[in-house]
């Protein structure tokens, strides 16, 4: 559907759908909701009139573990040197539009508005006619038009799922790569061995193309940079090329021809010194730009990323608890995720002791045994939970919790969150820490409720 020009971001009538009635829609497209593939998504942007190849200066960033915080970091960096810049991540916490963020131009970028929205996912639907096409690739491509529509200097482009057949790369030429720790996660898509999995993620990689490389296993290395001599990209790797630590309160980056002596990241644990060492380098590689050492540090330091280890200080949730109490919030769903939040929690438990509590969704497809044994000693008890309206099925709270006992640990499932956390304050009435983890979804089911919204399904 070819619109007037002065009606595309033109208030929507009554009788325009909302986005939620249009995403419900795409849903039905495709018998599955993942199906990696390039050929859908590249036939339909080829009847958008090829908005991908429309676009600022790309940054693609791929990874199991860290690819939203580097993002946060890069986009926080970029605006404090005054770039405009788009963003796109999945999954979404509450509302779809946050994984459309629109720049503004000497300003912070703000997830796409309603209306905006609407607009491109109703002209991508049309020209799209009933083609069999995922949702995740059909509203990639309405992404890709809704950029190609507003100025920009440049683009964090965040892979969905994998990377070599991910719908985000068909865009050709990016003016960067970043690889972010790659971990066993999604093991029925993108193969059940770290090196298959390093080898989707190396997907990514084209000709020329400058990619920084975050630590990895051997195994993983390996193979990305076999891709790289394969493909004629350059590497610019974690141990090599750069490192990044933590030294007297201050955040050192290290590359072969400086060194930079910055502020702590603003996202809390100890994972998070090789996101934000990533993040630096890559403002600094990032040709055609000039990223002052200072807006480096006003980034590090104003970046925010909801539901990383996210410390909840108000809202409805923490009054169930008992005063004195923290709740924390994590998406990390993963072992490598755990192995990051059961070292934060423990430093924590060094500087402010206070009893450890857990509480718990998964996606069923997810290695729970696996990420639980890392709290094992660490945490008091775990109360398991379902997760409203996830995409995938979930784990139930009683197969769950029987995951939590294999693992060493003492556990109960529990209906909700609200109920959850009365089973902790029951169960110990004390002062102590209560971490909410195991899925981005639940995640958002979390912050819905604290918002007193009700959370768009992903």
């Amino acid at each position: 559907m070819n619109w007037p020009a002065d009606r595309r971001h033109a208030p929507h009538e009554t009788h325009m759908p909302t986005s939620d009635q249009l995403l419900t829609d795409m849903k039905l497209l495709h018998p599955k909701l993942i199906d990696l593939s390039l050929g859908r998504v590249e036939r339909l942007l080829h009847k958008l009139g090829n908005p991908h190849l429309k676009l600022p200066p790309i940054v693609h960033i791929a990874g199991t573990n860290g690819k939203g915080s580097v993002t946060a970091y890069l986009k926080a960096i970029f605006e404090a040197a005054g770039l405009g810049v788009h963003v796109y991540t999945s999954p979404h916490l509450i509302r779809f539009h946050e994984r459309i963020v629109i720049a503004r131009i000497g300003g912070v970028a703000e997830p796409i508005e309603e209306d905006r929205l609407v607009d491109v996912l109703t002209r991508t639907q049309a020209l799209n006619d009933g083609d069999d096409i995922t949702q995740f690739e059909i509203t990639t491509a309405a992404a890709f038009l809704a950029f190609s529509e507003s100025p920009a200097d440049v683009l964090l482009l965040e892979v969905g799922l994998g990377g070599r057949l991910d719908a985000t790369n068909v865009v050709p030429n990016p003016r960067l790569g970043i690889i972010t720790p790659v971990s066993l996660d999604h093991a029925d898509k993108l193969g059940d061995r770290l090196s298959l999995i390093a080898a989707e993620k190396a997907g990514i990689l084209k000709p020329g193309m400058k990619t920084v490389v975050s630590h990895q296993d051997d195994e993983a290395m390996v193979v990305i940079a076999d891709v790289a001599n394969r493909t004629g990209a350059k590497l610019i790797t974690w141990g090599q090329d750069f490192d990044a630590y933590e030294q007297a309160g201050r955040l050192v980056v290290q590359c072969n021809d400086r060194l930079l002596d910055l502020p702590l990241p603003g996202l809390i644990g100890p994972h998070q010194i090789g996101n934000a060492g990533t993040a630096v380098v890559a403002a600094l590689e990032l040709d055609g730009f000039d990223i002052p050492e200072s807006a480096i540090e006003r980034g590090l330091q104003a970046v925010r990323w909801p539901a990383r280890l996210q410390r909840l200080t108000d809202g409805p949730l923490l009054d169930l608890m008992r005063a004195g109490s923290e709740l924390w919030l994590d998406g990390g769903h993963n072992p490598a995720a755990a192995a990051a939040l059961a070292q934060t929690m423990a430093d924590l438990e060094e500087r402010s002791p206070r009893p450890l509590h857990l509480i718990i969704g998964m996606l069923g497809l997810k290695d729970a045994e696996g990420f639980l044994k890392y709290f094992s000693g660490l945490a008091r008890h775990v109360v398991t939970v379902p997760i409203p309206g996830a995409h995938e099925q979930p784990f139930t709270p009683e197969a769950l919790a029987e995951a939590a006992r294999k693992a060493g640990l003492s556990a109960e499932p529990a209906s909700g969150i609200e109920e959850a956390l009365q089973r902790h304050d029951t169960l110990y009435p004390g002062h102590k820490r209560v971490l909410i983890c195991g899925s981005l979804y639940l995640a958002g089911h979390v912050l819905a409720l604290q918002d007193g919204v009700a959370a768009q399904p992903n």
